[in-house]
């Protein structure tokens, strides 16, 4: 049986992801449309980051809360094209990436000062209308890398991640602090493939790892679950459950969910608010942005003790994961 802990949260009515939505109610009662917003996406919507975003769209259209059009595959040199044509087409809020073009995001941005832009970012906000969110999932993070941990009989772990920015540098060294949590003299490896889609490179890097010796993957790019599939090892998925996908491989997840943050900006647009904030915080556990999913059949009882605890106390803010965002060696 899966345990998805994030979603046993919101059936109990104490996950705060409930509240946001409630928070956005009354703009959206107030509006005789949907609100229009647009996503552009630099990966396909298959990319496990860019469905996270897609799927919370997707959702909140089909609830009548917004009217949802996107563009995927988008390249840096199309991107700001890509930003002022949904922005003359009349959207609210348009949703995206900046990472590789913060320059020319910002610019955009300061050209549309009437149209609100939620743009994923390591940056900061600037002006009223350019909000910045990065991806949060590092306490799931951290509570995966304690399962494997006490899982690992070789005694080495692996992560293969995209390129080392903060976000996906913090998530990483989450896992990292975990695994050494419950195993201080385990091997953690790490490989960076240059891109944020390209499993067939995430799955050459994990067959690598596991040519190293390690038996447990972190994949936090799409494709390193394919190499432990293949060589018949564990893995750890991030951002969307993979235990589907691979279910005899993939035993837990570090899971983030989109929709607090996007409820949280429509309700600012919507109601004409200024949306040049930082929504990253609203990733964390205790918001319902994030949580860990484990198959219950696949690992130990005791390790799972163990992380329930460290989880419970995350919740209740009594232990805080470090946050740390340096490239992990």
């Amino acid at each position: 049986m899966t345990r998805i802990l994030m979603n046993r949260r919101r059936l109990l009515g104490t996950g705060t992801a409930l509240g946001a939505a409630a928070l956005f109610a009354p703009a959206l009662r107030a509006q005789s449309a949907p609100v229009k917003v647009a996503g552009i996406h630099a990966s396909p919507v298959e990319n496990a980051w860019n469905s996270v975003l897609h799927a919370a769209m997707v959702a909140a259209d089909a609830e009548g809360a917004i009217e949802y059009s996107f563009s995927e595959g988008v390249s840096g040199t199309d991107y700001p094209r890509a930003m002022r044509e949904y922005a003359e087409a009349g959207n609210v809020l348009i949703v995206g990436e900046s990472y590789a073009v913060e320059r020319e995001a910002r610019t955009v941005a300061a050209d549309y000062p009437d149209t609100a832009f939620l743009m994923g970012s390591s940056g900061e906000a600037s002006g009223d209308n350019f909000g910045v969110y990065g991806t949060w999932n590092w306490e799931a993070a951290y509570l995966g890398g304690m399962l494997a941990g006490a899982m690992t009989k070789t005694g080495t772990v692996g992560s293969v991640g995209a390129i080392p920015i903060p976000e996906v540098n913090m998530l990483i060294n989450g896992f990292a602090a975990g695994v050494k949590a419950v195993n201080p003299e385990a091997k953690h490896l790490v490989s960076f493939i240059g891109t944020f889609f390209d499993p067939p490179k995430a799955r050459e890097a994990g067959l690598a790892q596991i040519d190293s010796g390690a038996d447990i993957l972190f994949g936090e790019r799409i494709g390193t679950a394919d190499a432990a599939q293949e060589r018949g090892i564990k893995a750890i998925g991030s951002l969307i459950d993979y235990t589907p996908r691979y279910p005899k491989t993939v035993f837990a997840n570090a899971l983030w969910s989109f929709r607090p943050l996007l409820n949280a900006a429509l309700a600012d647009a919507a109601s004409g608010n200024p949306v040049g904030k930082n929504y990253t915080p609203l990733s964390l556990m205790k918001d319902g942005g994030s949580d860990i999913s484990y198959v219950e059949a696949e690992v130990p009882a005791e390790a799972v003790a163990k992380m329930l605890e460290v989880r419970a106390a995350i919740m209740a803010g009594e232990f805080e994961v470090p946050r740390n965002f340096d490239e992990p060696a």
